[in-house]
């Protein structure tokens, strides 16, 4: 949200309610998807061998209605938000938010949950990725800038490779679930790989910014922050380094994601 209001900035003033409402958007479907991936696998019993962080529905600490609950209260507070930017801005949102509540209930939700066919790194692209930061931008502006397309690929790559080293760590668990990730479909060796090209992949859209903002280019210091979960993915295969990896991933997208705002705001 924040690489895609600065990279309007340059076109145009902040308008610091607009970016602070889609920053609320933002966060509420976050944690609703969480809880609501925490509630579909936690009665599917797909968290029951779970070998990362522990679910509060599969491991007993809350009741399934109550996980479910937090995840209606946090969609809720999307909507009414969203609502109001979609008045203000265009009525185009309205869409882009339903089908980012409709995506983040249907992921492991529903009948036929489309994270357990192996589509969920294309979900996060789209969401976290091109709805996120393209759709910040054009709050602000009524339109996209190029920039914007270019770093919506910046940081939903990284968040694709978030979402492939929690999945390479599920792989055995995932598979005895039924749970059809890509890791699972194309296999852990090609999924390290698509974890690697999603890392590549972020600093070339990096690069084809700065070719028309330079100051962009700062966000290339980054590099340092992701030599070692690319390690740990392309060596390690232990639950626990797994995780390591995830949060270590989760550190480069926030670094890549402050560098790039910074220097798209001074293009």
């Amino acid at each position: 949200m924040i690489v895609g209001t600065a990279a309007a900035s340059t076109e145009h003033p902040v308008i610091w309610w607009r970016a602070a409402a889609a920053l609320v958007v933002a966060i509420a479907l976050q944690v609703g998807v969480n809880y609501a991936n925490d509630y579909s696998d936690g009665v599917r019993g797909t968290d029951r061998e779970r070998r990362g962080p522990l679910r509060l529905t599969a491991s007993g600490l809350a009741a399934p209605a109550s996980v479910r609950n937090a995840a209606a209260l946090s969609f809720a507070v999307a909507a009414v938000v969203g609502l109001v930017v979609s008045v203000v801005v265009s009525p185009w949102l309205l869409l882009v938010g339903v089908a980012a509540i409709a995506a983040a209930v249907l992921y492991t939700g529903g009948p036929r949950p489309y994270g357990y066919e192996g589509l969920g790194e294309l979900a996060v692209l789209a969401f976290f990725g091109f709805a996120a930061t393209a759709g910040s931008a054009f709050v602000q502006l009524h339109r996209v800038p190029g920039a914007a397309w270019w770093a919506s690929l910046a940081m939903g790559l990284p968040a694709c490779a978030i979402l492939l080293a929690n999945n390479i760590r599920d792989v055995e668990t995932d598979r005895a679930a039924g749970k059809r990730t890509i890791a699972v479909r194309a296999g852990a060796m090609r999924a390290r790989r698509m974890f690697v090209a999603c890392i590549a992949g972020a600093f070339t859209a990096v690069i084809a910014i700065g070719i028309s903002r330079p100051p962009a280019l700062v966000a290339l210091l980054a590099l340092p922050f992701a030599g070692r979960p690319v390690r740990t993915v392309l060596t390690r295969s232990e639950p626990p380094m797994l995780v390591r990896a995830l949060v270590d991933t989760t550190r480069f997208e926030l670094v890549l994601g402050v560098l790039l705002a910074v220097g798209l705001a001074l293009s």
